[in-house]
């Protein structure tokens, strides 16, 4: 072969090369966030759960105006998308505090994702934390 012919040879494995790494970074990023969006999805569910059980009456299995005494609902504690927990932080009756982490890598590279939701009576405030 000819030295061109080698040149080209060589130029054409580095592009396809660099074209699959680019494909490989592509896709680890996208399902970081498929998982990120799947955690919150199941976050934003848990609270709206959470707020239906905090107006229900007592009398009928709810809250009666209090979110003390719920609890994650055994099938949503652990899923594919990861893991949900409540968090005590001290707060009075009307304020919850869920943890989601994911089953993916978060972007500080070694831990799991984790999105955590505070819900108050009317607010939900949701904070990525890896």
């Amino acid at each position: 072969m000819g030295q061109q012919q080698l040149l080209l040879i060589v130029l054409g494995v580095i592009i396809v090369g660099i074209a699959i790494v680019s494909g490989i970074n592509l896709f680890a990023a996208s399902a970081e966030q498929a998982n990120r969006d799947a955690v919150m999805s199941d976050l934003l569910t848990l609270s709206s759960m959470a707020r239906a059980y905090y107006h229900r009456p007592a009398v009928l299995g709810g809250g009666g105006d209090s979110f003390a005494s719920f609890t994650i609902p055994a099938a949503m504690a652990q899923t594919a998308n990861g893991t949900l927990a409540h968090i005590q932080t001290g707060h009075g009756p009307d304020h919850m505090h869920f943890e989601g982490t994911g089953t993916v890598t978060g972007t500080n590279g070694t831990d799991p994702i984790r999105i955590e939701v505070r819900i108050t009576i009317s607010e939900t405030k949701v904070s990525k934390k890896n």
